[in-house]
């Protein structure tokens, strides 16, 4: 089935939240697949721009422990917020296609030394003294020292210019076993949490689901794609297709082949495009509309690709979606009480088209409690990478 592009856009801007608000914090989470949260500023301006009388507090509130989102590692090994009831689902399908490591074979934990640490991340977060004050990684780090041996503590993993303990490449791991989690920032430092989920154990059912939910946020999509959304080598993503190919539907569009859930093809493939409220929209830094949608020189043509991608990197420069698509940059200064613009379009807007950028950042200062101000001018902060 042949598909139409815009109306490929008007679907993804739809099912990721950018339509209309989300009912919550947590649908809109849900909506957009996680939320990127490695710049934690910005998976909060990625909520508010989905979500419509709430504010930087609700988000934060909703992240605390035992609210309604997880902070903990998701696609691509990175921070994300993810909804605590889809957590046990989460941890099954990331821990069937786990991450590829780089480290050279000596360097790594064997598979008995990442089970040893897990189990041992597991009981000291699950302690009575861990639930009353959440370890840093240095206080976790020297009690899995102590109940494993000092095996864990040589320094064998590149980290900032330093080398980590060995024990902490199996965080990744306990993350993905449901008893890891990020707790509050303690002055600078992280804190761990047990989030105290129970994994879905049927790992084949959670995969399918998260194909599903990714197909339906930013699909059409291939094998290759999903693969590069979630970080995982591409063949074990093609493995999975094959294996949920009756749940598939091939489709086409704008030179491309990809696929789509079962069934979904009708919508993509509607007569009249249902397009978005609003031709403009502005995304922080990392949001998942702007990873999650492929191919990338179809939602960054032209000059787009040039200055608002990083090596094919997205969401490493703040961006203005001009009907779905990349149309330009901004950045702000955030100061004690002022939320300040500098916005860059890559064509000329037209009037409606800029009020719509100064409703856009009066929305996202409004979200911070923040005035604002907009110039029209270049931007000339680096990619954030």
């Amino acid at each position: 089935m042949e598909l139409d592009w815009s109306r490929v856009v008007a679907l993804r801007l739809a099912r990721s939240g950018l339509d209309s608000p989300a009912e919550s914090i947590e649908s809109a989470v849900t909506r957009m697949v996680g939320a990127h949260a490695q710049v934690m500023t910005a998976a909060e301006l990625s909520l508010g721009i989905r979500t419509s009388g709430l504010s930087v507090a609700d988000v934060r509130a909703a992240v605390a422990p035992g609210g309604q989102l997880v902070k903990t590692y998701g696609p691509r090994g990175t921070i994300h917020l993810l909804p605590r009831a889809d957590l046990p689902r989460w941890c099954a399908a990331l821990g069937a296609l786990p991450s590829a490591t780089s480290l050279p074979e000596k360097d790594r934990l064997s598979t008995e030394q990442v089970t040893t640490v897990v189990s041992a991340i597991g009981t000291i977060l699950a302690s009575e003294t861990a639930r009353a004050r959440p370890p840093d990684a240095d206080q976790l780090g020297r009690e899995v020292i102590r109940l494993t041996g000092s095996w864990a503590a040589d320094p064998v993993t590149p980290a900032f210019g330093g080398m980590w303990p060995r024990w902490r490449q199996a965080i990744g791991a306990a993350a993905r076993a449901g008893v890891l989690a990020f707790g509050e920032i303690r002055g600078s430092r992280v804190t761990y949490v047990n989030p105290g989920v129970v994994i879905d154990q049927d790992a084949d059912s959670a995969v399918a689901w998260l194909v599903h939910e990714f197909l339906r946020a930013y699909g059409p999509a291939t094998p290759a794609q999903f693969a590069r959304w979630l970080g995982v080598r591409p063949a074990l993503a093609v493995r999975e297709f094959e294996r949920l190919s009756p749940e598939l539907s091939r489709v086409r569009f704008a030179g491309h082949e990809a696929v789509v859930s079962a069934g979904d093809e009708a919508a993509f493939a509607a007569e009249s495009p249902n397009h978005a409220r609003h031709s403009i929209r502005l995304l922080p830094h990392f949001d998942p509309y702007l990873i999650g949608s492929f191919p990338r020189e179809l939602v960054f043509p032209g000059i787009a690709g040039e200055r608002a991608l990083a090596h094919g990197q997205a969401g490493t420069h703040p961006v203005i979606l001009v009907d779905g698509v990349v149309g330009g940059i901004w950045h702000a200064r955030r100061t004690s009480r002022r939320f300040e613009l500098a916005v860059e379009p890559f064509t000329a807007l037209n009037r409606n088209q800029r009020a719509e950028v100064e409703a856009e950042a009066s929305r996202m200062a409004g979200f911070l409690g923040l005035e604002v101000i907009v110039a029209f001018a270049p931007v000339t902060a680096r990619a954030h990478l």
